[in-house]
């Protein structure tokens, strides 16, 4: 059987499923993606407006905007990491792995990213859901992710896909959670690009 959203089993196992939180205990304060590729990020940022009332998911000391968002919440699983953040205006320490519900009201959020860290998820469609539900209608979603991760923690399906692969992987992930219009997504660092590529995929909360 798969998990009742088409995802065979075994999709969402890693290699080490032991808690997050102690895994994540040490800071790391270290960039996960060359300078090239976070250009990418805050290029595409900027190309979508984000930057009113942003919730930065998975986030750690650093968020790749050009320019700081109108009111940036962080949340992530190391506190000094947050605390180093200096866009941040609220720090969020929680552990989606081990709580997919977001501490926030519904409809309370203009803007939602999650940058490189959306293969860490073995309850992806769970935490969308979430993410739909604090989104204002029309608010983006913005996922963005490399060829780099943890592979311990990384789910069996993510290492076992290519990296065309991972954003269809995203795309069902929007689609499952049942939130949002169809997903687009695109590579935007260009294919001869040599260092780390930069992938993206995004969707608007539905207005209906």
């Amino acid at each position: 059987m798969d998990d009742g959203h088409g995802f065979a089993p075994g999709f969402f196992d890693r290699a080490d499923p032991t808690p997050d939180a102690d895994f994540y205990v040490p800071p790391r304060f270290v960039t996960h993606i060359d300078d090239d590729a976070i250009a990418a990020v805050g290029d595409l940022y900027a190309e979508l407006g984000i930057g009113g009332d942003v919730l930065d998911l998975m986030s750690s000391w650093v968020s790749h905007f050009r320019n700081k968002p109108d009111r940036l919440r962080v949340l992530g699983m190391n506190a000094s990491e947050l605390d180093a953040n200096p866009l941040a205006d609220e720090r969020i320490v929680h552990d989606l792995n081990a709580d997919p519900r977001l501490p926030l009201a519904d409809e309370s959020v203009d803007d939602v990213v999650c940058c490189v860290s959306v293969d860490y998820l073995p309850r992806p469609v769970d935490v969308f859901a979430e993410v739909g539900r604090t989104l204002r209608p029309g608010g983006p979603f913005v996922c963005t992710f490399s060829n780099r991760c943890f592979p311990t923690k990384a789910i069996r399906g993510w290492l076992a896909s290519t990296d065309e692969q991972h954003g269809e992987i995203v795309a069902r992930y929007f689609r499952a959670a049942g939130a949002f219009d169809e997903p687009v997504a695109e590579r935007r660092t260009p294919s001869t690009h040599r260092g780390d590529p930069l992938f993206a995929v995004r969707a608007r909360r539905s207005r209906a």
